[in-house]
């Protein structure tokens, strides 16, 4: 579905990808690791189309998407949830979620809308609330489901539970497996490692801007070198 080969990106001199190759399979969960600065916001913005690759190429269902602007991007179901949420404070949970919606038709809209709201029904409660008095964790459903109502093939969660108390950690985890089983294939960026493993069918380690290692979810979390650099064990 999705494969990023020898990609080269950085922002102004500094560069940050040094030969990012890696791939995403329709319908799975595929978390990309690593330390902070690492590469891995690098990573999701150039698939995004936020950051422009500089080198190597951008392939999304067998289209090389490498120079396409981002909004067209949506438009093919590559939608990204950024890290820190980037809600709009003033509007309601509700305009939040059409804000998201944009490149859908009205029929699309109101389904979409619909299993968001089933999927998170603390949304549901909370429709007309201004979204600036709302919890970090409430926020986060928000954002999540404002992406969804963009209808996406591929979701790209940029460190989901950050911020956020080990109860409601599980519950954005839990949320993402339910997202997966709808049809969505998922990449996610997490610092929690250890729960992101758990639950993904594959995982890459990005180090200094290269992809460092590979493998089965459950294999990297019983892989010492994962253990001993991002479990702390």
């Amino acid at each position: 579905m999705l494969t990023l080969s020898d990609i080269q990106a950085g922002y102004g001199s500094l560069q940050i990808l040094h030969g990012v190759n890696f791939t995403v399979d329709k319908g799975e969960i595929v978390a990309l690791l690593g330390a902070n600065g690492a590469g891995k916001t690098t990573t999701l913005r150039v698939i995004s189309g936020l950051v422009p690759a500089r080198g190597g190429s951008v392939t999304f269902e067998g289209q090389d998407i490498t120079g396409l602007r981002s909004d067209k991007r949506v438009g093919m179901g590559l939608v990204q949830v950024a890290e820190g949420r980037e809600l709009f404070g003033t509007l309601t949970v509700e305009e939040n979620l059409h804000m998201g919606a944009w490149t859908t038709s009205s029929s699309q809209r109101t389904a979409a809308m619909s299993e968001v709201l089933d999927l998170f029904p603390i949304l549901s409660e909370r429709r007309k609330q201004r979204t600036e008095t709302m919890s970090g964790g409430q926020q986060q459903m928000l954002a999540v489901g404002r992406a969804l109502m963009a209808r996406p093939k591929l979701l790209m969660l940029d460190e989901p539970s950050i911020g956020l108390a080990p109860k409601l950690v599980s519950q954005v985890l839990e949320a993402v497996q339910i997202i997966r089983n709808t049809g969505v294939t998922v990449l996610i960026v997490e610092q929690n490692a250890a729960a992101t493993l758990a639950i993904s069918d594959r995982a890459y380690v990005i180090e200094s801007g290269a992809i460092a290692f590979e493998g089965k979810g459950s294999h990297l979390l019983d892989d010492d070198r994962v253990r001993r650099a991002y479990l702390g064990l």
